[in-house]
């Protein structure tokens, strides 16, 4: 509708007002480091920054990249703590998130069941 209505000369462009303007500063590879402290914030970060720069966090001097993730609201734990088998990582709020897809430097990307049969995190490990 909107692009019919411009084409026919119904709709004007108007220019953005000046004051409100803010910058908004260049995504690096710093930006996708996980923090453990919002479930809701890990997971979008998760959505919004893959393929580039990627998500990630440092695990025995191995950075491990999660390509696909969803929340798990019933988490609780310690912030960074994998909870269970399956993946499951609490959050200082708003619960936990499910680690689904991974990626080891070099290797392919894994599901979270094939990641933990090459990669051990066993319940109670802090990331």
């Amino acid at each position: 509708e909107a692009l019919d209505g411009f084409a026919a000369g119904h709709l004007k462009p108007e220019p953005q007002p000046e004051e409100g303007v803010t910058y908004a500063g260049k995504i690096g590879k710093e930006d996708g480091r996980v923090d453990w402290q919002d479930a809701v914030h890990v997971e979008r970060q998760v959505r919004a920054l893959n393929p580039w720069p990627g998500v990630w966090f440092d695990h025995g001097g191995t950075r491990l990249r999660v390509l696909r993730a969803e929340r798990a609201p019933e988490a609780s734990g310690a912030a960074g703590e994998i909870l269970d088998d399956r993946l499951t990582v609490a959050c200082a709020r708003n619960g936990g998130i499910r680690l689904l897809e991974l990626q080891r430097p070099g290797r392919a990307p894994v599901d979270a069941a094939a990641f933990l049969r090459g990669y051990p995190l066993p319940p109670g490990t802090c990331l």
